[in-house]
Formats: structure tokens, sequence, C-alpha cells
């Protein structure tokens, strides 16, 4: 277990106020999505006036606090294990209630430390309802470690283990979590933030394991130009490829968003990890396809109630 200072890096120049989440003066890459997760994340606590405290795992994410005793994050941080971090979240959420103090108890993870190593004690939080928000900035690789694949990963992608290209499906995190009955799960785009500040706000009233999945570009991974950040997620909402969408107590379904006729190909051939990859266009378009219709008749069979 690694407690990290909240202490501003010496020299630091700063862009937002003292309490900010991410400060300046870190070291995160150029047009990385979890860096911008991070600042959206910590202008809605700061408009809020709520106190946060992170809890996260081995990822990109513990990296950019830096160097102890000094810290790019302006809130306290706990660096858990690898595959534990629902763990310790539980616990600082437990003395939190029992105390009955304020504040957010936020699980940040990279998908490396959810969909795959973290995963049984994600499950585990989520099946009892632990009362914390779990976000997970899914950049579909083990960015922290060399660019290995993980399974949330997409079919085609090349990685340094992967290098002919993923041949199996990116694995349904939001459905596994959802099939547990939280009362919140959703899908959450950077490109759209009104998408982001409502779910975001949304997750924060409630009570209970709330889990929010932000799909967050690593142009280091995906061999991608940094400045092409946002457009790649707003052509992967467009087409289909991630899409909008909450579930509400694993019942009740909306979709947020609906298709403009973007193609697939705009997201994949500007990422050079599909560059002589095996990636079949055709078959990538028939399942975005039958992954939002079927997401439409959820929402329509089971629709979320007005007021949620």
């Amino acid at each position: 277990m690694t407690t990290i200072s909240n202490q501003p890096v010496e020299g630091a120049r700063v862009a937002c106020s003292e309490e900010c989440l991410l400060r300046g003066g870190n070291t995160n890459c150029g047009g990385c999505g979890m860096s911008v997760v991070l600042t959206m994340l910590g202008r809605i606590l700061e408009q809020l006036d709520q106190q946060a405290t992170l809890v996260i795992p081995a990822c990109c994410g513990i990296v950019t606090a830096g160097g102890y005793p000094t810290s790019s994050y302006g809130v306290p941080v706990l660096g858990a294990t690898f595959g534990s971090s629902p763990a310790f979240a539980s616990g600082f959420a437990a003395v939190r209630d029992m105390n009955e103090e304020a504040g957010q108890v936020i699980n940040f993870a990279g998908d490396g430390g959810t969909y795959d190593i973290g995963l049984a004690t994600l499950s585990a939080a989520a099946e009892r309802n632990e009362n914390f928000l779990y976000l997970c900035y899914d950049n579909e690789i083990y960015g922290n470690t060399g660019g290995q694949r993980s399974s949330a990963t997409p079919v085609g992608a090349k990685t340094t283990t992967t290098p002919f290209g993923k041949t199996d499906a990116k694995k349904d995190i939001v459905g596994i979590v959802a099939a547990h009955g939280v009362p919140y799960a959703a899908t959450v785009s950077i490109a759209d933030p009104e998408d982001f500040d409502r779910k975001v706000k949304t997750a924060m009233r409630l009570t209970g394991f709330r889990f929010l999945l932000i799909h967050a570009p690593c142009p280091t991974g995906w061999k991608s130009e940094p400045s092409q950040t946002i457009q790649l997620v707003r052509d992967a909402v467009n087409s289909g490829l991630f899409p909008l969408y909450e579930v509400f107590d694993g019942k009740r379904y909306r979709v947020n968003y609906e298709l403009d006729g973007t193609d697939p190909s705009a997201y994949y051939d500007v990422q050079r990890r599909f560059t002589g990859g095996e990636v079949d266009l055709d078959a990538v378009r028939a399942e975005a396809r039958e992954r939002y219709d079927r997401l439409r008749l959820l929402g329509e069979t089971w629709p979320a109630r007005e007021d949620e």
C-alpha cells in the first residue's frame, strides 16, 4: 500500500486552483485521454465543491502522481496493488460512512486493473454494492508496462504481445458490472462534455456501487497523433464502436446517442496499431450495428424512468 502526498510538485505551473485534481507539472504524454478525464473530473469536483479521495492501482494513473513527497494530484491518493483497488476503496468508503463524513471515494483504474487483474475484487465490490464510484479509463492496453494486450483490446489491434493483431473480441465490461444489479453503470465520452458532466453528477448523487467506463485514447499505444484524441473518441461514438448508454439497477436502459452514419474506417485508418492487421471492416460494421440495435431494443423494452 502506498499513500501519495498531495503537496504540489515544486515549480509546477498550475492553471487552476491549488486544489485542482490534476496539477500542472505532471509527466503524462501529450494527447493522453486519461489526462482529459482527470481534468474534466476535477472541474466537476470543483464546481460541486466536493472533496474526493482517489484509490488507484498500478497503471498510468498512479505514475501520474510523480515522486513522493510531492504529487501532481490535488487530492489525497491511495496507491493500491494491481488487483485489489476495489477492496481498498471499499474500506475507505466504509470508514467514511461509519464516521458520517462527506466526500467521494473514487476508484480510478485503467482497463488492465478493471477488465483483467482487478476483476475479482471489482465483482466482489459490485456484488456487495459498496458505496463508491468506480471510473475506468479504457485505453485498451496495458499502457504503463509497454503496451501489452488486455481483454479490452479490440480485434485486430497490434500490441507488444499481439504483434500480428489481436484475435479475440473485446470484453463487455459494462454488461458484466450491470449484471450485478448495481445502481448505475454507464459509458462516457470525453468528446461530449455535457454527457460527461451529466453522467458523473448522476453517479455522484447516487449511493452504492457506481461504474463509469470512459474511452481514453493512448497516442503512444494506439500509434495515433496527440491532436487526434478527441476526434477518435467522437468517431467511435458516432460509428457505434463505443455506444453511449446507461443501465440503472441492472434492469433499465437508456441509449444516449444516435449514430450519425460515420463509418468505422474513420476511426481505424488513423491508428497505426491497425496498419497491416487483419481487420475485417465489414465485420466491424455489422457488429457495431448489431450492438447498437440490441441496446436500443433493451432501452425500448426496459426503459429508464424519466426521473433517472
